[in-house]
């Protein structure tokens, strides 16, 4: 499974490529959190950079459902978009790194949309 996921990264990397003027947002998931960054591939550097560890999240609302982590990953598209702005980032080219864009996938790109990035 997770050869055929580097496989579709490997080729979707061929295509998309992050520019000063329209960098690249890269999501990488793992079983516990979900992080993003907007990624410059002309400098290789990371513009800007967040983790779903970032989050506050409250001590009595352990849960791992499925709905919670969508909201978590939500919120983080938020919160990537309120930092781009800041650093004067409007458009970026989405990069799901060979994940299925649904679930938290899609969440971290509609709350990043809207933040006010544009895809």
């Amino acid at each position: 499974m997770k050869d055929k996921r580097l496989q579709r990264r490997k080729r979707i990397r061929a295509k998309i490529k992050g520019t000063n003027e329209r960098p690249r947002l890269s999501v990488f998931r793992s079983n516990k959190y979900i992080y993003a960054q907007i990624i410059d591939d002309e400098k290789g550097k990371t513009l800007v950079g967040v983790s779903e560890k970032q989050i506050k999240e409250d001590a009595s609302s352990k849960k791992t459902e499925s709905s919670k982590k969508i909201d978590k990953s939500k919120t983080l598209g938020l919160m990537l978009a309120k930092l781009a702005v800041s650093k004067k980032i409007k458009s970026v080219v989405f990069d799901r790194s060979g994940y299925a864009y649904h679930g938290r996938v899609k969440a971290i790109a509609e709350g990043a949309r809207e933040g006010g990035l544009k895809f």
